[in-house]
């Protein structure tokens, strides 16, 4: 199989260097809005609380926080490399990350608990509203680790 993949020589029809913060941004972007679009379309189909409640949405709010307070922090700042100044420096620049993640990982293991002990515990008839937060949840997040991990600095500078 290996063999199979370094037989492709993408690399040379395309320069991923210059256009990988390009890439990354838009997939993140696009996993970004398919979280929303999708808790967007539950809240469209099951109106009522009864099948869906909408305080349900507080976990998709909690990962939109936590995505911009994860990419707000540069790595150099967080290594402190570019950031020296300030009240806290280096460490407030990791606090802010960390608890940026710890949001995420809340998010998450919130919106599956929503999904197991809302819908699918209760044995409810309807069970797509708690996969569409589950869902939308697992997108941000992933669309903030793909924002965050899959740039690079050096092409800033």
């Amino acid at each position: 199989m290996s063999g199979f993949l370094e037989g492709l020589r993408c690399s040379e029809c395309i320069d991923w260097g210059e256009k990988r913060n390009t890439i990354a941004s838009i997939v993140a972007g696009f996993l970004f809005f398919t979280g929303w679009w999708i808790i967007i379309d539950a809240a469209v189909i099951y109106p009522s609380m009864e099948d869906f409640n909408h305080s349900y949405h507080a976990c998709g709010v909690i990962a939109t926080l936590a995505f911009l307070m994860i990419n707000a922090v540069s790595n150099g700042q967080v290594h402190g490399d570019s950031y020296s100044e300030g009240c806290l420096g280096q460490t407030g620049a990791r606090i802010w990350l960390l608890i940026g993640f710890m949001l995420a990982f809340g998010s998450l293991i919130a919106s599956l608990w929503i999904l197991f002990g809302g819908y699918v515990v209760k044995e409810k008839p309807i069970v797509y509203p708690g996969i569409a937060v589950f869902f939308q949840n697992a997108f941000i997040f992933f669309g903030g680790l793909v924002f965050k991990f899959g740039r690079t600095e050096d092409l800033w500078q």
